[in-house]
């Protein structure tokens, strides 16, 4: 890993994590396989001014299903890694209010 702006590779928005954005204060972004929680809460500080309390970093496996004919498994989508940030009390991240 070179800088810390090759941790992040996107925001994940969905009902869940919108759900924890607006109750938990919690973020959730797709980062890269060697990312530890350590080099999340640095990117995310820097790169956004902002306190980090807690990441948590979860290993999502690759969503597999089978083939019709042959009943083969087959994998659909590659499995990723994420991380959870829980902020301080108060703060946000601007970019991704109001989506």
């Amino acid at each position: 890993m070179s800088t810390i702006y090759d941790v992040l590779r996107r925001p994940i928005v969905t009902e869940k994590s919108n759900r924890q954005k607006k109750r938990f204060n919690q973020y959730v972004f797709e980062v890269s396989e060697d990312a530890t929680r350590t080099l999340v809460k640095d990117a995310i500080e820097t790169l956004f001014d902002v306190q980090v309390v807690k990441v948590n970093i979860i290993n999502t496996p690759a969503k597999r299903s089978r083939r019709a004919r042959s009943r083969r498994l087959l994998v659909r989508r590659p499995g990723y890694k994420k991380a959870i940030v829980t902020l301080a009390e108060g703060q946000t991240l601007e970019f991704l209010e109001g989506v």
